[in-house]
């Protein structure tokens, strides 16, 4: 999953600071929505980064079944501090 791709797709735009609020919000709440449906454990580990990086992520006990992709998403918090 491209970055730029997903800004687009749920956001409309690439340029996260063109972005009206309210627009962030409606792309937020439609990612956490295919968050909940995706089974692809790739996908749903970008939707849950981007969704960090928006301060709009849920915990890692709801967003992922295996452990190891906890501990991926642990790792990917810890680089982003």
């Amino acid at each position: 999953m491209d970055f730029d791709d997903q800004l687009h797709r749920y956001f409309g735009n690439t340029d996260m600071n063109a972005i009206p609020e309210a627009a962030i919000a409606a792309g937020v709440e439609r990612m956490r929505v295919d968050l909940g449906l995706e089974t692809d454990r790739g996908r749903r580990f970008a939707l849950w980064s981007l969704l960090f990086l928006l301060g709009s992520a849920p915990d890692l006990e709801t967003a992922f079944e295996d452990s190891a992709d906890r501990e991926a998403a642990r790792n990917f918090m810890d680089m982003m501090e």
